[in-house]
């Protein structure tokens, strides 16, 4: 979780909202992601799924079997379906995301019994430090908008 937050801060210093992911096979990272939709105009480039396509890439196979996922922010729902679809084993993740979390706090796609992948979830590592880097970044835009 540690290498998600270095990653977020690269998301952060790039005008991205400051999220990261890392993911996981053996112990090994195999795959880093850091949101950047505003940069590559692109509405899917959150942390997780250039993390998974990082991941994907590197190991030459679109299923990503045993490995884990750990990001700075709940997965919103096209991610939660990326991680889904992936196979991913076990999702580790810090905050909570109130407004769009797709693991838990909106709703809980790896819950629903008629999906068949249900992704292993552990919420709040790190919780704290990854809450208040986004809090940071959302207080920080705010005054800027203020300013301007």
């Amino acid at each position: 979780m540690l290498l998600a937050l270095e990653l977020a801060s690269l998301a952060q210093a790039a005008g991205e909202v400051p999220v990261g992911a890392v993911v996981v096979l053996d112990g090994k990272i195999i795959g880093r992601g850091y949101n950047a939709p505003i940069s590559r105009n692109d509405p899917t480039a959150h942390a997780e799924m250039m993390a998974l396509r990082d991941a994907a890439q590197n190991i030459g196979n679109y299923r990503l079997v045993g490995c884990e996922l750990f990001v700075t922010l709940e997965p919103c729902l096209m991610c939660a379906g990326a991680i889904m679809h992936a196979r991913i084993a076990r999702l580790v993740y810090g905050a909570r995301d109130p407004k769009t979390g797709a693991c838990g706090s909106v709703l809980n796609a790896f819950a629903d019994p008629r999906l068949n992948h249900h992704t292993e979830v552990k919420v709040g590592v790190l919780a704290d430090e990854c809450g208040l880097m986004l809090s940071d970044f959302f207080a920080m835009r705010r005054a800027q908008q203020k300013a301007s």
